[in-house]
C-alpha cells in the first residue's frame, strides 16, 4: 500500500460494520468497567505502557516533514512501512473498532475535526475513546476549511513492532503496540499544530491563562501570560495557580495548560477542554485548585496509585514516576476563563511570555529577556528529561526546540516565526525565563558510569515562583544586573529571599565561572544547528539568557 492511501483508508472506515460509534454517556459507561473507583467515584486506569514511544515515532511523507536524524529502530520502523500498512489494512476490517468523534478548540477560525478508531479487542481499552471524549470539545460545526484529523490504535499490536506512525500532510497517525493515552493528545495536537503553520499561525507547547493585577497606580490591569515547558517542569502548575493575587479586581482566569495555536496579532486560541496533568506531588496545600479538579467525580486517573479501599497515594510511584490525570476546565471555577482563548495583545496590558526550565545549577531563578534573547530562549527549550517521555533518562539535561518534541517541519521557521511574532507588538509583550529548579547541585560521575549526588539542589519552591509572577504583573519587583550572568534578574521580590540562591554560597568563583562558560558554548553549539535561524537570535547568546 502506497503512503497516499491512508487517508482513503480512514475514510472508508466510518461505516465499516466492525465500527461502533458511541456517545460520550456510552464511553464513559463501558470503561468504567475496567476501571478502580476511588473514594471520590471517580476512577482509575492502569495501562501496559506507561509513557510515550518517542523513540518508536516515525514521520512519513516529504523528506522536509521527516526527522533529521533516526535510531536504527526508527529507521527499521520506516523501512517496514509498506508491510506495515498492508497487515494493518486487513486488520481494521477485522478487529471490533469504536470510533469517537471531537472537535479541537473552540474559535471562529481554527477548530480541526478529529476522528479517533480504537480496537477494543483488548476490552480495557475502551477507556481510551472515553479519555479522548473528556479532553477534546463536543463535535461542532466547522465549515470546509478546518483540518480533519484521524487517529487509528490498535493496542493488542504484537510488542516487538510497536510504532506510532504519523502522516502530517493527511492528517493521520497509527498507534500499534500501546495503550498509553497520551499518544491520543500528542498525536492529535502535533498534526494540528503542522496545519497552524501552513496558515501562518504557530502552535505552542504552552499553556495560558489571562491574569488581573493591581499596579504600582492602584489600577487593576488585565495582562494575559503564555507559558512554556517540557513534562514535568511546572508548566501545568502555573498555569493554574493563583499567584496569591487576593486584593480586590485581582485574580486569575485559566485558559489552557499545554497547547495553544499563536496568531500573529498575538492572540492564542485553546485546544483542550480537559487538563491531562501529572500528579507526582499533587498536594492540597501546595497545589489546591489542580488537586480539588484531580479529585472531582468527572476527573479521569491514569497509573495512579489507588489502595483497595480506594484512597488514592499521587505521591506513590511504584507502578511510575508518570502517574497522570485528566481534569476538566469547568472543575477549575471561579478561577476560570469561559472560553479557551488569549484576547490579541492589543487588548491587553501586556502578553507576559514565561519559558520554564528546570535546572539545578547555576541558571538564575529568573531573569527577563530581549526579543532576540526570548527566540534563542525558545530555540533552546532547555530543561531535563522526565518520566512522561523517557523514564530511563528521567532528571538528564535536554534541549527542545519550543520546549516542544512534536514540531513537524523546519525548526528555524518556528523561531523565526517566534521572534516574528514578539517583534510585531513593541511594548506589548515582556519575555521571562523562569527557573523552577534551584541552584548549588554538585553530581559527580563515578569511574563505572554512574552518577552521584555530592551536593543537593536547593529548589525554589511552588509559593516562591508565584511570588515571582506575582511581582512582574504588580510590577513590584526590583531588577538588578547578575554579576555572573550580566542578565537582569530579580533582587528584592515580596513572598520570596532572593539573596538565597547566590551562587557564591554553594561554589567556588572559579567554579561558577567555569559552569556558565560551558553552558554557554553549549548553547552558541546547539543554535548553530540552525543554519536558517535569524542572525540576532543566534548572537544573543554572547551572553546568557
Amino acid at each position: 500500500m502506497e503512503y497516499g492511501n491512508v487517508l482513503g483508508m480512514m475514510k472508508g472506515l466510518y461505516n465499516q460494520p466492525n465500527v461502533s460509534h458511541l456517545s460520550p454517556s456510552e464511553t464513559r459507561k463501558e470503561a468504567e468497567k475496567y476501571g478502580f473507583k476511588t473514594k471520590f467515584d471517580n476512577y482509575n486506569f492502569v495501562s501496559v505502557v506507561k509513557n510515550r514511544s518517542a523513540g518508536l515515532t516515525v514521520y512519513l511523507g516529504p523528506q522536509e516533514l521527516r526527522q533529521e536524524k533516526l535510531s536504527p529502530k526508527q529507521q527499521e520502523i520506516l523501512n517496514g512501512v509498506p508491510r506495515t500498512l498492508s497487515l494493518l489494512g486487513e486488520y481494521l476490517k477485522k478487529a471490533p473498532l469504536v470510533c469517537v468523534e471531537r472537535t479541537m478548540g473552540m474559535n471562529p477560525g481554527f477548530t480541526p475535526k478529529c476522528t479517533l478508531y480504537v480496537s477494543v479487542h483488548r476490552r480495557d481499552s475502551a477507556r481510551l475513546p472515553y479519555m479522548v471524549g473528556q479532553t477534546l470539545f463536543d463535535p461542532q460545526p466547522s465549515g470546509g476549511s478546518a483540518p480533519e484529523l484521524f487517529m487509528v490504535y490498535i493496542p493488542e499490536w504484537q510488542e516487538k513492532d510497536r510504532q506510532i506512525l504519523a502522516f502530517p500532510e493527511e492528517g493521520v497517525t497509527f498507534v500499534l503496540g500501546s495503550d498509553y493515552y497520551g499518544e491520543a493528545k500528542k498525536g492529535f495536537l502535533r498534526m494540528a499544530m503542522w496545519h497552524a503553520k501552513k496558515q501562518g499561525m504557530l502552535g505552542l507547547h504552552a499553556g495560558a491563562k489571562i491574569i488581573n493585577a493591581k499596579g504600582r497606580d492602584g489600577r487593576v490591569k488585565k495582562f494575559g501570560m503564555l507559558i512554556f515547558g517540557l513534562t514535568a517542569t511546572g508548566k501545568t502548575t502555573h498555569s493554574c495557580h493563583n499567584h496569591g493575587l487576593t486584593e480586590m479586581g485581582e485574580g486569575v482566569e485559566i485558559v489552557q495548560d499545554d497547547f495553544v495555536i499563536w496568531r500573529p496579532d498575538g492572540s492564542a486560541w485553546g485546544t483542550e477542554k480537559g487538563f491531562y496533568v501529572k500528579t507526582e506531588g499533587l498536594a492540597l496545600d501546595t497545589q489546591p485548585l489542580l488537586y480539588k479538579a484531580a479529585t472531582a467525580k468527572d476527573a479521569i486517573l491514569e497509573n495512579v496509585m489507588v489502595d483497595y479501599a480506594g484512597n488514592i497515594y499521587f505521591d506513590d510511584e511504584t507502578l511510575t514516576g508518570n502517574g497522570r490525570c485528566i481534569i476538566q476546565r469547568d472543575d477549575l471555577r471561579p478561577y476560570l476563563s469561559e472560553v479557551p482563548n488569549l484576547p490579541p495583545a492589543a487588548e491587553l496590558e501586556r502578553l507576559i511570555i514565561a519559558f520554564i526550565t528546570r535546572r539545578n545549577t547555576i541558571v538564575p531563578i529568573a531573569s527577563r529577556l530581549s526579543p532576540e534573547e526570548a527566540a534563542a530562549a525558545f530555540m533552546l527549550g532547555e530543561s531535563i528529561e522526565s518520566t512522561g517521555s523517557d523514564p530511563k533518562k528521567a532528571g538528564e539535561s535536554v534541549r527542545e526546540v519550543g520546549t516542544n518534541p512534536f514540531i513537524v517541519g523546519s525548526e528555524a521557521q518556528e523561531g523565526n516565526r517566534f521572534y516574528e511574532f514578539v517583534k510585531r507588538h513593541p511594548g506589548k509583550i515582556a519575555c521571562y525565563l523562569l527557573n523552577t529548579g534551584g541552584v548549588g547541585e554538585v553530581i559527580e560521575r563515578l569511574p563505572d558510569g554512574k552518577k552521584t549526588v555530592k551536593q543537593k539542589v536547593d529548589r525554589v519552591q511552588i509559593n516562591e515562583m508565584a511570588s515571582i509572577i506575582r511581582g512582574i504583573v504588580r510590577d513590584s519587583i526590583e531588577w538588578g544586573e547578575d554579576q555572573y550572568w550580566k542578565s537582569t534578574v530579580p533582587v528584592k521580590v515580596e513572598g520570596a529571599d532572593m539573596s538565597r540562591f547566590d551562587l557564591t554560597k554553594f561554589y567556588p568563583k572559579g567554579e561558577i565561572d567555569k559552569q556558565i562558560k560551558n553552558l554557554l558554548g553549549e548553547r552558541i553549539e546547539w543554535l548553530e544547528r540552525f543554519p536558517g535561524l535569524e542572525k540576532d537570535v543566534k548572537e544573543s547568546v554572547g551572553r546568557p539568557v
